[in-house]
């Protein structure tokens, strides 16, 4: 009898139902910067992954991971300089009044401390997300995800609204955004007539999982404005577009004129160290800490903040933000070009380093290439490629490398990508 596969042994193990990319899985044993290598020795582009998101195995993220993990790891219940030190750097890069963080170890429980937070803070329970959302895996989390299979049931205490996207909305801006807007309204109203009120609105400010739509003007300053008045916070979640991604700002909240009450971060935070955590006011979490002792034993350890200072110090010192706006920049105006020559491409949109590109079998009725997209995404993954696929009709390409992504790697992604679309 021959030996089991890896694959074979994975399922045995983990179950056949944990996901995995690509009709062919990837067996990957090395990072470097935008490059990963499988256990064949072939190198991958890699223009999905923002976990790393100054590049895989940066030296100067594992010196600091290995130099601190070597003096020492505690929790943070003892006083520590490195852990204070670079609270201290991570707050500086928010706008007043934005000035204290709680840590956590993921995304996850970043949001899930983000509502009680919220919940505690309005007396309300009610939450607001988007109709193709994903903010997390914790029970409460999974009942208001819209955009992955859950088996709970979508809360009671939660509405979902759509987001506007120019591309797919009729009417002009102004009109579009009044509609959407409505929308939220008429969820507070739900929620308020429910006797549940407003807690909170969830939402990434980029909307990734969405597709990245193009947002009418003011939208999103009138959303939040609806949000308070009625008592609720605003949460954005920096997950996916956080961390210099957007080119122009650190967080992508700040491409909008407005301050959000509280914001979460997670994955590129630590780089591949699961470091996660939530920012807001000083006077929030005292008042949420006086009655609710909030810890998190991996949460803030000497080591996760060595590795995310070393991350800060990377994104400022390598200028990535200024990497990810040129770059971006010049991305944008490839796929633009590949859009006149391929008529499956139906829009463009991103900022910075991240990109939606959405495919169509009609440019006119505009009806998604699902089967398209998927067909691009294993080809792409076959000529040494990596990208993957969003939105509610997985008819939208998904670009986000790491931001130390440079002009060359641009240059190989949009060969590969004009050799595939061409193929099709």
């Amino acid at each position: 009898m021959s030996e089991p596969t890896l694959l074979q042994r994975r399922h045995q193990v983990m179950g056949d139902a944990s996901p995995l990319f690509y009709d062919e899985p990837l067996e990957l044993v090395k990072g470097d910067g935008v490059w990963l290598i499988d256990a064949a020795g072939k190198r991958y582009l890699d223009c999905y992954n923002n976990v790393p998101c100054v590049g895989h195995c940066h030296p100067r993220v594992v010196a600091a991971m290995a130099e601190q993990a070597a003096m020492l790891n505690i929790h943070t219940r003892y006083l520590n300089e490195r852990v204070v030190r670079y609270a201290e750097s991570l707050t500086a890069t928010f706008a007043e009044p934005l000035d204290s963080l709680m840590f956590t170890c993921t995304g996850s429980e970043a949001n899930e401390l983000a509502l009680r937070i919220a919940r505690f803070t309005t007396g309300n329970k009610g939450v607001i997300v988007s109709d193709y959302n994903y903010h997390g895996n914790t029970t409460s989390l999974a009942a208001v995800t819209t955009a992955l299979p859950s088996s709970e049931p979508f809360s009671a205490h939660a509405r979902a609204v759509p987001i506007p996207c120019l591309y797919h909305a009729d009417g002009t801006p102004e009109q579009i955004a009044e509609r959407y807007v409505a929308k939220v309204a008429e969820a507070i109203a739900e929620l308020q007539t429910a006797g549940v009120g407003l807690a909170a609105m969830l939402i990434d400010t980029l909307f990734a999982n969405e597709g990245i739509p193009r947002l009418p003007a003011g939208y999103l300053e009138r959303v939040a404005k609806l949000v308070r008045d009625a008592g609720g916070l605003l949460i954005t979640d920096e997950v996916q577009s956080g961390f210099a991604r957007t080119g122009d700002h650190m967080w992508g909240h700040q491409s909008h004129p407005l301050v959000p009450d509280i914001v979460t971060l997670g994955k590129p935070m630590g780089n591949g160290f699961p470091l996660a955590g939530v920012v807001t006011t000083r006077e929030r979490v005292e008042t949420f800490g006086r009655s609710n002792m909030y810890f998190n034993t991996f949460g803030g350890s000497p080591v996760a903040a060595a590795v995310g200072q070393a991350v800060l110090d990377v994104i400022t010192e390598q200028d990535l933000q200024g990497n990810a706006r040129r770059q971006g920049a010049k991305l944008s105006a490839e796929l633009h070009r590949l859009a006149e020559r391929h008529s499956i491409i139906g829009d463009v949109r991103g900022q910075g380093l991240f990109f939606a590109v959405e495919l169509v079998r009609d440019r006119a009725s505009r009806e998604p290439a699902g089967l398209e997209a998927r067909r691009i995404v294993n080809r792409m993954r076959q000529r040494g490629v990596l990208i993957s696929k969003i939105g509610g009709d997985d008819n939208i390409l998904k670009i986000r490398p790491p931001l130390v992504f440079e002009a060359e790697h641009g240059e190989l992604f949009i060969d590969t990508l004009d050799q595939v679309l061409s193929e099709l």
